[in-house]
Order: structure tokens, then sequence, then C-alpha cells
């Protein structure tokens, strides 16, 4: 299966740094295509400028500059999604990515206003990969908003056909060692089902 990888850490010796070599050692081990796009390591601009704003649902000119960005969405039959959570919600950096490149066109048919079509039928399977700085509590008191862009939004492109997977350590500041081990392990088996 060809999978895009979609990471976003700015930091080389994180932990998610780790988490993304094991990651991608097992989908390789799996026998999956991967490309990675690491979105800070590309330089990724997230940045929804006032003039993509204004052509933002004319379809002729919207993808204007994202072409090759937009090609590896589309040539993906599965994607792997590896974030933090600050503030209760993606990086800045994965809001933009979300904000440029789900558009009229690409990740919906606006053509009817009333009943807007999703385009990414490609990607079979959606896979998140993501850390808490707080207890588990704490996130669903808060509503879990990076779980529900995985397991909601994100398979909403797919027409709600894509197999959904959702790796997550929550409280990961205070996480021993073990723990971490553990969910590395968690995360590795969950490569080999994308």
């Amino acid at each position: 299966m060809r999978v895009l990888y979609l990471y976003c850490h700015p930091l080389p010796e994180s932990f998610h740094a780790a988490i993304r070599t094991e990651a991608l050692a097992a989908l390789a081990a799996a026998g999956h295509e991967v490309d990675l796009l690491d979105l800070y390591a590309e330089g990724f601009d997230p940045v929804l400028s006032a003039d993509a704003r204004r052509r933002y649902h004319d379809e002729s000119r919207n993808q204007e500059g994202l072409e090759p960005t937009i090609a590896r969405l589309r040539a993906a039959e599965a994607i792997v999604i590896q974030f933090p959570t600050w503030s209760f919600g993606p990086p800045a950096m994965l809001k933009g990515f979300f904000d440029r490149m789900f558009m009229p066109g690409v990740g919906f048919d606006i053509s009817d206003p009333a009943a807007v079509k999703p385009l990414l039928g490609n990607i079979r399977s959606i896979t998140g990969i993501v850390t808490y700085g707080r207890p588990f509590w704490y996130a669903m008191w808060m509503g879990d908003p990076p779980k529900k862009i995985v397991m909601r939004y994100l398979w909403w492109f797919t027409g709600w056909k894509a197999r959904r997977c959702y790796c997550a350590l929550y409280h990961m500041n205070v996480a021993t060692p073990e723990k971490r081990a553990g969910f590395i392990a968690k995360v590795k088996a969950a490569m080999a089902g994308v």
C-alpha cells in the first residue's frame, strides 16, 4: 500500500523522532511504499495568505504552488499522521496543512454547496499517532480534539470508508521509559495493520 506518512514535530532529538523511526521501519517491514512528508523538514508553509484565501473556491487557481504536495496526497492509499498535542489541538503547522490542502477540488467537491462531497476516496486507511502532555481524563474533559480530527474529520474526506486506528500516549511528560517503550510497540503493531 502507498502510505503518506504525515509527520509534524520540529525537533529531530524528540521522542516523536524515535517513534517515527520505529514506525517507518515497521511499515517497510510490512512491505508498504512510504512517502514521508515531514512538514518542518520540508519547510511547508502553513499560512493561508490573503491571496490564497481569495482564490480558495476557484478550482482553476486554488492549487497554485501546492501541486507537488497535492499529488502526494492523491497518490496515497493510506495516511499515517503523527503529531504532538499542543493547546489541546494539533501544532499550528499541521492545522495550516489542513487549511491549505483540504480545499475544493482536492479534499471535497463544493459544486453543490448544499451537498458537499468528499474527494479523497483513494485513502483506505487512516492511522493517528498522537502524544499528549496531560492525562487521559483531562483530554476527555476537553473533548479530545486531536482524536476527533483523526477519527472523524479526516475520515469524512474518504467518504467514511477508510479503516481508522488511533494510537495515543496520554500524559507523556510523566511516562516511564517502560510506558514509552510500550507505546512504541503499540505503534509498530498498528503499522503492520495499515
